[in-house]
């Protein structure tokens, strides 16, 4: 008796448990409170922080900078690359100091403004 019991209760446990894995395949909720959502572009907010450049590429228009951490995306200090346009790497050479801001855009991080 016990034994059907607890195979019937598992069985409408795993059947629930399906029915809501239908209605959001591959999601699983647990745990995201206080998670930042991606945001529509026009609204990403504009992240502030200091470093190095490393590498510049115009081709690919990216800018390699070392900078310590950005508290504003909980970011710890790395060595990342950054798009930026053609007008903004302008007088700007590997190894200069800056000061820049930033967009998140989806998984991309965009110069706002870069400068020595």
């Amino acid at each position: 008796m016990k034994l059907t019991l607890i195979a019937v209760t598992s069985t409408v446990f795993a059947l629930s448990l399906s029915v809501h894995a239908e209605d959001m395949p591959g999601m699983k909720m647990d745990g995201m409170e206080g998670m930042q959502m991606k945001q529509d572009t026009k609204q990403a907010p504009v992240a502030n922080a200091e470093g190095t450049i490393k590498a510049i590429d115009p081709a690919k228009h990216t800018v390699t900078i070392s900078h310590g951490a950005v508290p504003a995306v909980q970011w710890p200090p790395m060595t990342m690359a950054f798009s930026v346009t053609e007008d903004q790497l302008t007088g700007l050479t590997a190894g200069d100091r800056v000061s820049f801001s930033f967009r998140l855009e989806g998984g991309t991080a965009t110069i706002v403004s870069i400068k020595k």
